[in-house]
């Protein structure tokens, strides 16, 4: 055997057993007549102790091992006499009688150890030394720990855990698909799937009415904090279930899935809140509720006062950040040119202090008297102490820019712990949203989510004003998961088609499987789709989903480890049918 016990595994109960060890290694330090070597797996770290002066010729050969090199170790355990509280193993050591060199190692490009001195396209490069350190262990270990959880829990509900296929059709899910040339097929192509979304509605036609699946998912978009184009989804879907039956089950498993990983009680049954009133309060559909600072909408008391700025928007609205009137004109001046920036695109700020005392001081002091500001306040519940922040603009602008100013005022408050764990269902979305560009509806979630019963009949005349019959999972301002009631009348299903300006020929080519299916017998289904990668990372207390992946790419959607994509050999394509047809720009 290579080792008759892990590296974390022994404890001061096992003084004198005769143990084997393997690992790597993780430091080595020469004092005098003793050489200590840290030797570490994926359980912890063992201490080994080589005594020049009872053994020369083993302490030689420990002299001769480097950092990273794996080996074995025989020996006895014995009481530590400088301890390590620091460690599980910290009580006891081993005296070495026996060492093998298994691997020998260059020197690693960055320190594997908790801090690394490596920054992230280095260990990006060389993620399978990366992944030898305790943190990225520990968060595959969480991984693990989360996905044995969901199949447990899923599993007592009489769910079935059934693969759906890799090599799809291209159907339109909000995001560019993957495609995959045919060679058997020359000139057509496979997609990737952004979602089993078709195949598990087909499962509840074949009759499998609790379906589940941990899937791989592709998606060609733009790449951020809590992006990948692959990723792990946790995919439902139920027969004859309605809205509450998902939103039941599914808070059901996010709170086992809490109090089994992290011991955290969520309370239940989860606070719910219409898409109209999460814009209207938060200026967005993924509201964190860890903190208040709700939006007020100001337009109606601010305007006519000949301030330009505020009667010339389409929308004024503000937070109250509590105790921080305090803020210099410096502070200020910072605040504005971050709201200014591109991402967040406001053209200025107002602000207003309600000093302590209880006057105030605001930036448009000459065109509002106190009276009027105290009103303002009023409407804030704000006390002396306070700072009033107000922006004006377009509407969809400036609830963006107030939602993320009201996030980094809850930073700068610190406001938002990340050991506490506010979930919510955001229900009520709109059916479907018009884009200017191409000047027609698009489904809000995809083509299949049905509309609210009583807002059915508005499907022809005013698609606009149509309520979907979906909900989101919210915690701490992440969308966790996603999901809707299904049509599943045909008739329906075509009058969305011509919601979304399908043409009967586009819908057919489309989703005429799905259609055809339809026929014969379809149950009234629902589902739901949880972000895998996003749930590991919210519980592990992490801002990118990067480091819950054993291997992902990089903000370019780049594997610079295997350098891939890569070009492909001009036979690889002669058999695919393809031609590569780049202009000289696209190659330089």
């Amino acid at each position: 055997m290579y080792r008759t016990h892990t590296c974390g595994e022994l404890r001061i109960e096992n003084v004198g057993d005769e143990i084997t060890l393997s690992g790597w290694v993780q430091k080595i330090r020469n004092l005098g007549g003793m050489t200590f070597i840290d030797l570490r797996d994926r359980y912890g770290i063992t201490q080994l102790a080589f005594d020049e002066n009872a053994n020369p010729q083993m302490t030689a050969k420990a002299r001769e091992v480097g950092r990273e090199y794996v080996i074995q170790v025989k020996g006895n355990v014995i009481e530590r006499h400088n301890k390590n509280k620091n460690l599980p193993t910290g009580d006891i050591e081993i005296n070495c009688n026996d060492i093998t060199i298994l691997s020998k190692s260059d020197i690693p490009p960055f320190t594997i150890e908790e801090d690394t001195d490596g920054g992230d396209e280095l260990r990006m490069k060389y993620r399978y030394l990366d992944l030898r350190r305790a943190p990225l262990q520990r968060q595959i270990a969480l991984r693990h720990k989360v996905a044995q959880e969901v199949r447990k829990y899923l599993n007592q509900q009489d769910f079935f855990e059934i693969e759906t296929p890799v090599l799809i059709k291209s159907t339109p899910e909000g995001a560019r698909d993957f495609v995959v040339p045919s060679r058997m097929n020359q000139g057509q192509f496979y997609a990737l799937p952004q979602s089993p979304q078709v195949f598990k509605q087909l499962l509840m036609v074949s009759g499998y009415d609790r379906y589940y699946q941990i899937v791989k998912c592709f998606r060609d978009e733009d790449l951020r904090a809590d992006r990948q184009p692959e990723f792990t989804q946790i995919d439902c879907e139920m027969s004859f279930a309605e809205q509450d039956d998902v939103l039941s089950t599914f808070e059901s498993m996010t709170k086992a899935i809490f109090k089994n990983v992290l011991d955290v009680d969520l309370k239940t049954p989860f606070h719910r809140m219409p898409y109209s009133e999460a814009m209207a309060k938060y200026g967005n559909d993924k509201p964190d509720l860890r903190f208040g600072m709700e939006i007020h909408e100001l337009s109606k008391l601010v305007k006519g006062h000949d301030f330009k700025v505020f009667d010339s928007a389409e929308y004024i609205g503000g937070i109250c950040a509590q105790g921080l009137a305090d803020y210099s004109r410096k502070d200020i001046d910072k605040l504005t040119k971050w709201v200014q920036r591109p991402q967040i695109g406001a053209k200025g700020l107002v602000y207003v202090k309600y000093n302590e005392d209880g006057s105030f001081k605001s930036s448009v002091d000459k065109f509002y008297d106190e009276t009027q500001l105290k009103t303002w306040a009023e409407e804030f519940n704000a006390k002396p102490g306070d700072l009033i922040l107000i922006l004006a603009g377009d509407k969809p602008i400036t609830l963006h820019g107030l939602s993320e100013l009201r996030l980094e005022m809850g930073n700068r408050l610190g406001l938002r712990d990340k050991n506490t764990f506010v979930p919510l269902w955001v229900v009520d979305f709109p059916l479907v949203e018009w884009d200017e560009e191409s000047k027609r509806y698009h489904a809000m979630h995809h083509p299949f989510t049905a509309p609210k019963p009583e807002d059915a009949g508005l499907l022809n005349e005013d698609p606009g004003k149509v309520r979907a019959n979906a909900y989101d999972l919210v915690i701490n301002g992440v969308e966790i998961g996603g999901g809707s009631v299904r049509i599943h009348d045909q008739q329906m299903q075509q009058k969305m088609f011509e919601a979304l300006g399908f043409t009967k020929a586009e819908a057919e080519n489309q989703f005429g499987f799905l259609m055809n299916a339809f026929k014969y017998g379809a149950p009234p289904h629902a589902g739901i789709a949880f972000g895998f990668d996003r749930l590991v990372s919210l519980i592990a207390q992490l801002d990118s989903i990067r480091d819950v992946i054993a291997f992902p790419k990089n903000n370019n959607g780049r594997d610079v480890m295997i350098d891939s994509p890569s070009g492909v050999a001009e036979d690889q394509l002669a058999e695919l049918g393809l031609k590569l047809n780049l202009n000289k720009k696209d190659t330089e």
